[in-house]
């Protein structure tokens, strides 16, 4: 299983990103281990929340926690089976320790509105 949760640095010490598409960084996760890979976001100028869901998708990413995801973003990753789970802010780790325990509920609509970069 992989979680993928949007931070703004490289470890789970950082804190969550409240965007999903121009987050600055993908941390891809395996609850099981710990183990975690840390994946640079660069969005394009355009389409970066479909951008990002095909890059989870492509990944074969079980979950999303983030911050907040446009309806453009959500399509894609419901399209391909992947749950978003918004998070209130604090540190990745927090996140991830909130979604472990039932604390998250997936989200069946966008938490931010869409704009101009398709997120």
């Amino acid at each position: 299983m992989t979680v993928c949760i949007t931070a703004v640095g490289p470890t789970l010490d950082a804190a969550l990103d409240p965007t999903f598409g121009r987050a600055r960084y993908f941390l891809f996760v395996n609850p099981e281990t710990g183990a975690v890979e840390a994946h640079e976001n660069a969005p394009g100028a355009h389409g970066a929340g479909v951008q990002a869901a095909q890059l989870l998708a492509d990944r074969r990413v079980d979950a999303l926690i983030t911050g907040n995801v446009g309806p453009n973003a959500l399509g894609g990753l419901q399209a391909a089976g992947i749950p978003a789970f918004p998070c209130p802010a604090g540190s990745a780790e927090e996140a991830l320790a909130r979604y472990r325990r039932g604390e998250l509920s997936a989200t069946a609509a966008p938490t931010q509105a869409k704009h101009g970069g398709g997120q």
